[in-house]
């Protein structure tokens, strides 16, 4: 089969031949791979970045968004059938902490966790891929045309569930995470594909959402965000918010957002900072938080659930928002010409996608 490969830490990406994997266990799935997302994270490994190949072997075959059609099911497979379509989930527990014993890889605390298309074990760029059966994640076919997007918003569901259960547990107020956000005024920080799934989801659980970036307000990002039903800014920030969230990898800024979290709010990074050379004033951080009761924290990957909420979300903004979702997926580039992609982002690219189909 083809799939595409990287050498590690060099910008050596191509399309290869490698063998056709097979189901060997009973629990096993094998899929035909639809589509494939393009991420900050795969252009910083075809850049010679970070990216590690499965322990004894030198290449690494790249990928983690992934839509796929099942063609073959092992003996013991219940939930899946062919024909069915799925996504799959990227990261895998490691074997000695209890985070990742307790089905929670996500929050692996070794650090010894694997990755599929990333860390030490093959991702989803190639025509078929094998897999367990509890990793795959069964979607509707309704939902063909944008289950692509469910790894990434499964990022901002765990960012959003994460944040709504820790000020559930600080606030008197009613248990259900769901419900916090009702009402609740929400900063989303960037409107690329991160920034305006979290908006998506935001918006669908009662937030009132604003989006901050730095495009004209009738570029495709602020339209698709207010086509959501949030409000868009592209200057000086003159209120306060409930919740932050963050997805823009610019240090600088997101440090200054702190200023912007109300009392008893609570900030959530998921962009990594390419810049950690700064200089900040600490004394009124700590101050802040403290007086203020606030709550600032990272968050990175999700678990099982995080999928299946990422599907069901995606169902439902696709019923409340005809056609706005769809408009996520900017480009569409067969994989013979993955090269245009991964090296040339278009200036109002949202999400770039890789078909093998």
């Amino acid at each position: 089969m083809k799939a595409i490969a990287l050498v590690p830490h060099t910008k050596n990406v191509k399309i290869v031949d490698w063998p056709e994997p097979q189901i060997e266990k009973p629990d096993h799935v094998k899929v035909k791979v639809l589509q494939v997302g393009i991420c900050g994270t795969d252009r910083e490994e075809v850049s010679g970045g970070r990216a590690d190949a499965p322990k004894g072997e030198h290449q690494l075959i790249i990928g983690h968004e992934v839509l796929a059609e099942v063609i073959q099911v092992g003996a013991d497979v219940k939930s899946l059938k062919p024909k069915d379509l799925v996504v799959v989930i990227v990261r895998r527990p490691c074997t000695v902490c209890e985070m990742c014993k307790r089905n929670c890889p996500d929050m692996c605390q070794s650090g010894l966790y694997t990755e599929r298309g990333i860390k030490q074990r093959h991702g989803f760029q190639a025509e078929f891929v094998v897999d367990e059966e509890k990793y795959m994640i069964k979607v509707p076919p309704s939902l063909k045309s944008l289950a692509v997007l469910t790894e990434p918003t499964t990022v901002v569901e765990k960012a959003i569930d994460h944040s709504c259960r820790i000020q559930c547990a600080r606030e008197p107020v009613d248990p259900d995470p769901f419900k916090w956000l009702k009402g609740k005024k929400a900063l989303i920080a960037g409107l690329g594909p991160i920034g305006l799934l979290g908006a998506m989801v935001l918006r669908l659980r009662g937030a009132e959402v604003v989006g901050l970036g730095r495009e004209p307000s009738n570029n495709l990002r602020p339209r698709l965000l207010e086509s959501m039903g949030g409000r868009y800014i592209n200057s000086s920030i003159q209120e306060e918010f409930d919740l932050i969230l963050e997805a823009t990898g610019a240090a600088k800024l997101e440090l200054e957002l702190v200023q912007y979290l109300a009392p008893s709010g609570i900030y959530v990074l998921t962009g990594l900072p390419e810049d950690t050379t700064l200089t900040i004033d600490g004394g009124r951080l700590v101050t802040d938080l403290v007086l203020k009761n606030q709550v600032i924290f990272g968050s990175v990957n999700a678990t099982r659930e995080h999928f299946k909420q990422g599907v069901d979300d995606l169902e439902a903004a696709k019923e409340k928002w005809p056609g706005v979702i769809e408009q996520f997926i900017t480009s569409k580039t067969p994989y013979q010409q993955f090269e245009q992609v991964f090296t040339m982002k278009k200036t109002d690219e949202i999400k770039a996608v890789i078909e093998w189909e």
